[in-house]
């Protein structure tokens, strides 16, 4: 909805054992932030074409709200497990958008 901000990491996993490790740390990662204010929930995406190739899109209330987790000190110990899992083969680690429409 208008107002809300969508965040975008992108992961990889280059095998089977990764791709468990991936997941595994998402569901760590997803129980942690559960209770973070302005959080609105998040999905583990991967691309059909290229199934290396993995991001975790959360959905926040409003930008200001992402902003705030991410200045604090428990953005990086909440994200942690994921961050082993970084997919280098982007140009940046993440991207964040601000929905300007939606129906």
């Amino acid at each position: 909805m208008p107002g809300e901000a969508r965040v975008i990491v992108y992961q990889a996993a280059y095998d089977a054992a990764q791709l468990d490790a991936v997941r595994a740390a998402y569901h760590q990662v997803s129980e942690r932030m559960a209770k973070v204010p302005g959080l609105l929930g998040n999905e583990l995406l991967r691309s059909p074409t290229d199934p290396t190739a993995l991001a975790v899109m959360s959905r926040w209330e409003s930008m200001a709200a992402f902003l705030e987790w991410e200045k604090g000190a428990e953005h990086r110990q909440d994200t942690a497990p994921l961050r082993p899992f970084r997919d280098t083969r982007t140009a940046a680690p993440f991207a964040v958008y601000e929905v300007d429409a939606a129906y």
